[in-house]
């Protein structure tokens, strides 16, 4: 078993390890079956997953989910003969005359062998062999449920420039009981996947001339932002937080002082390409300016603008600000994979006998914009401890994950340990919530770091790390030359505050987010609400329906009043019929609809029916205003 999975299984449950043991058992059991059923298939790989398992195939002949039947019939003929699963540790010419005439396996074996890890296959029964380190079920007979769930293409290790393979999902469960209920929860997520529903309520949109990966915020869902963004604000510059704005791209020398440029070489755009314009020399133009993948060194720049005295910290930044990382085209998924995000990012300016109260504080307002506010009742903490590879002292990282786990207790948070999940300069809280299918997404985020607020000369690694890169070769051309370079950049930014004894110290620094990127949250309350946002967020509040044209002036009346209370209203005065109207008004998911007709107009009364299909009867105009009003200021998310 790879190092990876095993670390990655030994924080699972028995429970949970035995769910993934009869998954990759199920899996071995497709490609058998597929191998059986297309002798001419080129085996690639497929791994269990926490969902399911799933199976890359390369195959000239086409396969679609018409196939799934025969598929399963083999398959259960291979589960019903229950074959036992035979692991054997082989050497590494016996696996390339193994699999000699498999592209996609040798390069497994050159990658296993890479890792230092031993090369094993699993037999099973008579029936197959794979290269494979588990872990399995003893035999083919201890899948009880399983189901083939789609058909996809993936590109061979998810790089475009490899081949596209064929891609098989599925999944599997101890019971048919427990498969039921996950399709059944399947078939509800896909009614409410985002991607459907932006298409249907005209939310957003992709374009291959825009760009992959880069989300159309249509007017609907612009709107809901732009309150989702101003209710942001509000309540951050009451909790005492400065907002600023930083520009979109920033200077590679930046990334280079704090090391991500390193860290994030392979998802940062390339330079800004510039042209030369007559009159204006070179020196006035920079061909290393990068779209930024990261907030916090320009908001370090505006902290160190001037020196900063004690009294002035905790310091707290925030910015809504919008940042690029380059992601495969095979892993962009809607609005929760893309290519450029906004980040609600702040950044907190501390001393340390400061740091328990920030954490203490930012953990309160987390917690109130995902119970309270977006109604995320279900919130699970995360405290990610030391990674192997580190920045900082022990006696650094000791302080800051015993004052992230100090914190969180005296909030009285669940949190559970991910041992060695800390990112490089500290350790984080992560913050996942369950949404209202009981999915889990993960959202906002608490870190220390170690590594911006410092100040250190460049070590040998770092020349051979950046030695490594194109780029810099290009532009050093020597070693020594790069060397210089790094020494005159140095490491670290140099955070610095002056304390009562007037001496300078270095400040504690946390990174933050609450909602996180704003797409991929956007898209998970799509999801979460069903595209039925509450009253409150919802893009058009209230349609008002006139029965007949008749009565479309007083239509107008109501509409009008409705928009002097600022309530987002739309006079639907087509020459559909009523029930057309209202039919169109349910499938867009409006809150409230007003039918008006004669009765209405003389007694200056609205027929009120809610989106659900509740009938709330004849209801006096001022009346229902008091009553959208209160609701809507108490966000309320019914």
């Amino acid at each position: 078993m790879s190092k990876i999975l095993e670390e990655k299984l030994s924080k699972k449950s028995k429970e949970e390890q035995n769910l993934w043991a009869i998954r990759h058992t199920a899996e071995h059991v497709l490609h058998t079956a597929m191998q059986n059923l297309y002798p001419k298939l080129k085996k690639a790989m497929g791994p269990a997953t926490d969902e399911g398992f799933y199976f890359d195939f390369d195959l000239d002949e086409k396969v679609n989910e018409s196939d799934f039947p025969k598929i399963e019939k083999e398959m259960n003929r291979l589960i019903q003969a229950d074959l036992t699963m035979t692991q054997e540790y082989i050497s590494d010419s016996e696996a390339r005359k193994t699999f000699k005439g498999n592209p996609f396996k040798l390069d497994w074996v050159n990658q296993i062998k890479k890792r230092g890890e031993k090369l094993s296959i699993y037999k099973m029964g008579s029936e197959d062999l794979d290269l494979c380190s588990g872990p399995h079920v003893k035999s083919t007979g201890m899948i009880r449920a399983f189901k083939l769930l789609k058909i996809a293409g993936a590109y061979w290790h998810g790089d475009e420039k490899n081949k596209m393979l064929t891609r098989i999902y599925g999944t599997a469960f101890p019971s048919s009981v427990e498969l039921d209920a996950y399709l059944k929860q399947l078939e509800e997520s896909e009614k409410r996947d985002h991607r459907k529903l932006g298409q249907e309520l005209d939310l957003f949109s992709t374009n291959q001339l825009t760009g992959q990966g880069l989300i159309l915020w249509h007017p609907k869902l612009a709107t809901v932002r732009n309150i989702v963004e101003q209710f942001w604000k509000d309540v951050h510059i009451k909790n005492g937080y400065q907002l600023v704005f930083t520009p979109h791209i920033a200077g590679m020398d930046m990334f280079v002082k704090t090391r991500h440029y390193t860290k994030y070489i392979n998802s940062m755009f390339p330079a800004m390409l510039h042209q030369y314009i007559e009159g204006e020399s070179k020196s006035d133009y920079s061909a290393d300016e990068q779209l930024k993948p990261m907030n916090c060194p320009n908001h370090v720049q505006i902290f160190k603008v001037h020196p900063r005295s004690y009294r002035e910290l905790p310091l707290r930044m925030g910015e809504l600000g919008t940042v690029y990382r380059y992601e495969r085209a095979g892993v962009l998924h809607g609005m929760t994979r893309v290519r450029g995000f906004t980040q609600d990012d702040s950044h907190i300016f501390c001393t340390p006998e400061q740091v328990i109260d920030e954490v203490r504080e930012t953990i309160k307002l987390t917690r109130y914009f995902y119970e309270e506010i977006f109604g995320f009742k279900d919130y699970q903490a995360y405290l990610s401890t030391r990674p192997e590879e580190y920045l900082g002292t022990l006696e650094m990282w000791d302080f800051a994950q015993d004052a992230l786990k100090r914190a969180m207790e005296m909030e009285n948070v669940s949190f559970k340990v991910d041992e060695g999940a800390g990112v490089f300069y500290g350790p984080k809280i992560d913050s996942k919530v369950r949404d209202s299918l009981g999915r889990e997404w993960q959202l906002g985020t608490i870190q220390f770091d170690f590594n911006l607020p410092t100040l250190s000369e460049s070590s040998k690694k770092d020349i051979d790390d950046f030695w490594e890169l194109k780029t810099f070769r290009d532009k050093f051309r020597t070693r020594e030359n790069l060397a210089k370079y790094l020494k005159q950049m140095g490491r670290g930014l140099d955070v610095k505050f002056i304390d009562k004894d007037g001496q300078e110290k270095t400040v504690v620094m946390i990174h933050r987010t609450i909602l996180g990127s704003m797409e991929r949250f956007f898209g998970v309350l799509i999801e979460h609400y069903g595209g039925a946002f509450p009253l409150w967020l919802a893009p058009v509040q209230v349609v008002v329906i006139p029965i007949s044209d008749k009565f479309s002036e007083y239509g107008k009346t109501v509409a009008d009043q409705l928009k002097n209370k600022d309530i987002r209203v739309e006079l639907d005065d087509r020459t559909e019929t009523m029930q057309a109207k209202i039919r169109d008004a349910q499938l867009k998911k409006m809150p409230y609809m007003l039918i008006v007709g004669g009765r209405e107009a003389e007694t200056g009364t609205v027929a009120v029916r809610l989106r659900t299909g509740e009938d709330l009867g004849q209801i006096a105009l001022e009346a229902l205003i008091d009553r959208l009003e209160k609701s809507i200021a108490s966000r309320s998310n019914l």
